[in-house]
Formats: structure tokens, sequence, C-alpha cells
């Protein structure tokens, strides 16, 4: 008997009640979205933070930079996901959940105390990258446990939904808060004062998180399938199998083709996201020379349009399926994206501007919104956190890289588009490959 049989959960599922049903749900969204809003913080003040802790002689270089340490928190995520995910497919996700979410919320806020390279040398900048793997590492833990307990919790019928809630309104939710932070902190701190301290009370806001999760998670009980499984292996106590863990289980040859394909898709999914959304603060900014105030507005109409996106294509996943969604939304991602970046090269009308970066977040979050439950069908339930962590936290480090490399390949502002038009067109074609080989997972949740 091998380590995935004997974790094997029965059938027989019980049905979750409304209250822990709607606290899950609430738990595993906002749980997510709070995470994101703190790393959404570093994208809203890249420019200054480039120039402050990543001075160079290009302004292109400094941003590179700033994006560069973006890239160092998604590529440490794995690593959050497998120590979390282990503890979660373990002993629970709720408190796996609970010490993630304080930790990012902390390790945030810190950042607003941090010297400048203009204060103590290039010592701020090791200081300041250190501190964003301290970051990656819980927000790596997020992801292994809003990621179950939400889909988990919910009815069959409703898990399409959920994903796209969790996956993109999470993260709509996230920029969404951002994105008021943003305008309120740019109108208290106008100016020069924004690049002086008003970054700091960006960072500051952070903390907000960790108190946001605790009151939001103290009456959080773990999901029904979790503790079926636990119930399951205490009746089993007197077997003397060994049991692998969840990461070694993981690569197994049992596992990897699901693990790589699920990889693949989290990829083509996450770059598109960081194209799109994760680097509209900066082509608003620098591309089309909005003003902090008008620009926030924007990314806020850009977030609601993200969100419509996700629970949509979530929603339309739990009637066609997860695969078709991912073909369809391929099909329209190869068309589109190119389409919206250079219209919205061209154009300096605010209003057409507005709507290309709805449109472009409209598509980019609607291609993944499920991909949060086509994971959690893909792996059974005792390597679901594991699984589900990882692969999206590997698929969207890969992704997350790609805003750095626009950068670095882009000479000067006016080539910014172009350049995402031709990215965002390559990452579709990967994200079309996973959806051709994957198989149709829906339904597949209570069987694992």
């Amino acid at each position: 008997m091998d380590a995935t049989t004997t974790l094997a959960a029965p059938a027989a599922l019980p049905k979750p009640t409304t209250r822990q049903t709607v606290t899950a749900a609430l738990a595993s969204l906002f749980g997510w979205g709070l995470d994101l809003f703190d790393l959404f913080i570093l994208l809203y003040v890249a420019p200054v933070v480039g120039a402050l802790f990543f001075p160079a002689d290009k302004p292109m270089l400094s941003l590179a930079g700033a994006y560069a340490s973006f890239a160092v928190t998604l590529l440490i995520r794995p690593l959050g996901s497998a120590l979390f995910g282990t503890y979660a497919d373990r002993f629970g996700r709720r408190r796996a959940l609970m010490v993630a979410v304080i930790g990012v919320g902390l390790s945030t806020g810190a950042f607003g105390l941090l010297p400048t390279v203009g204060q103590i040398g290039w010592a701020a900048t090791a200081i300041f990258l250190a501190f964003r793997l301290i970051q990656g590492i819980f927000v790596g833990g997020v992801v292994a446990a809003s990621h179950t307990i939400g889909t988990e919790s919910v009815p069959e019928r409703w898990r399409g939904l959920m994903s796209g809630s969790v996956g993109g309104g999470g993260a709509a939710i996230g920029g969404l808060l951002a994105s008021l932070v943003f305008s309120l902190v740019s109108l208290l701190a106008p100016g020069e004062a924004f690049a002086a301290w008003g970054w700091r009370v960006m960072f500051f806001s952070g903390l907000l998180t960790s108190v946001v999760g605790l009151i939001l998670f103290r009456n959080l009980e773990e999901s029904p399938i979790f503790r079926q499984l636990q119930a399951a292996k205490a009746a089993r106590r007197a077997d003397t199998t060994v049991v692998v863990s969840p990461v070694r289980a993981l690569f197994s040859a049992e596992h990897a083709r699901s693990f790589v394909l699920a990889v693949l898709l989290s990829f083509g999914g996450g770059a598109a996201y960081y194209l799109t959304s994760g680097y509209l603060p900066t082509v608003l900014k620098l591309v089309n020379g909005l003003p902090n105030a008008t620009a926030s507005l924007m990314l806020i109409g850009a977030s609601l349009a993200a969100a419509v996106g996700a629970c949509g294509l979530g929603e339309l996943s739990q009637h066609i399926g997860r695969k078709r969604s991912f073909l369809l939304m391929g099909a329209v991602r190869l068309v589109a994206f190119p389409l919206l970046f250079l219209a919205l090269g061209r154009t300096t009308d605010p209003i057409h501007i507005a709507i290309y970066a709805m449109l472009l977040a409209f598509v980019a979050n609607g291609s993944y919104g499920p991909l949060l439950i086509f994971l959690n069908e893909t792996f059974p339930t005792a390597l679901r956190a594991t699984g589900t962590g990882l692969s999206w936290n590997i698929g969207f480090a890969l992704g997350g890289m790609l805003p750095t490399l626009v950068s670095l390949t882009a000479d000067g502002p006016g080539q910014i588009t172009l350049v995402l038009a031709i990215f965002s067109t390559l990452v579709t074609v990967v994200y079309l490959i996973g959806a051709v080989l994957m198989p149709e997972t829906r339904g597949n949740l209570d069987r694992g």
C-alpha cells in the first residue's frame, strides 16, 4: 500500500454547515486578498523603491531592480508552500492559514522602517531583499492553506465560483485595497512627499492585514474533507504502513505528470496576471503619463473588472468543464492581449486608457479563474495543500519574473507596451499547450 492509498479519504463526505461554509469561503477569499494587498504595495511604489534601494544611471534599470525584488519574493514562495503545505496536509489548513497571514502582515510593515541606500549604502539593498525572502515564505504558506480550505468547504455546485472568487477575486480585493490606500496616501503625501515618506506609510498599512486576519479567522473551522481524512487516519492507527511526506509523494511517478501540467497552467495564468494587472501601475505612470490620483482610480476599475472576469470564468467552468474554459480563454488571449497592449500604448484619451486597462484585467484574471479548483481536483486530499501550493507558486514565480524581463528588454518607456504584447502572446501559447494536454477534472474533489 503506497502513501497516497494509505491517506485516501473515504467517499462519503459530511455535509458542511452553512456557517462553516460561509466562514471558510470568506477566510479563503480574504486571506488571499489580504496577502496580495501586501505584495501589491511594492508594485504601486516600484518607481520610488527602485530609486531608493536600486539606484542606477538609467531609470529603467532602477525599475527593473524593484521588479527583481518582487521576483525574489515569488521565487521563495515554493519553499513556503512546501513548509506550510506539509503542515496543512498533516495538521490542518486553519492553523497554517492563521500563522501565514499574520507573518505576511508583520513582514510587510517592517519594510516601512528600512533605511535607504542614501542613508547606509548598498547594505540597504541587501536588507531589503532579505525581508522580501521572509515575506515570500509566508505568502507561499497562505497559498497552501487559503487555496484549499475554501473549495473543500463549499458544496460541489459552487466550487467553480469559489475558485474564481479566491484566485481572481482575492487578487482583485488585494488590488482594490492597495489602490485605495495608494489613492489616500497620494492625497496625503503628494509629489515629492510621497518619495520622502509616503512610500513608508504604504508599507505600514500592511500591518492591518495581521489585525484583520486575526478577526476573520477567529471562528474558522477546519474543512469537512480534511476532518474526515483525519478521522480515517485515526481509525487506522494500528496500521504500520510507512507514510511518505506530502512533498515526496508529490514528486513520485504517480503524481509527477499531473504536477508538471499544473505548473504549466499556473505559469500561463500567473504570467498573464503579472504582465497585465501587475504591470499596469507602471504602464499608466511611465507610458501614459498619468498622475497618481488618476492612475489609482483606473486601477480600482481594473481590479473590479478582474474580479468579474475571474468569478465569471470560474462559474462557467462549473457548467462547461475546466478544460473547455481554459481552451476558450486561451483563444481569447491570443487576440485580445496584443491588440489591447498596442492600443494602450498609442492612446492619450483617459477614457480609452481606462477601458483598455479594464479589458486587460478582465481577460487575464478570467483566464485563471478556474485554475484553483483545477489544482485542487488534480491532487488527492492528503497532498492537496502541498500540491496546490507548490504548483501555483512555482508557476506564478516563473510568471512573476517576466515584468523584470520586460523592463530590461524595453529600451525606454515608449517600447513597454510593444514588449508586453510580445511576451503576453508567447505565454498564452504555453497556456494553451497546458490546456490541450490537461484532463478534465470537474467533480474530482470528493473522489480525491
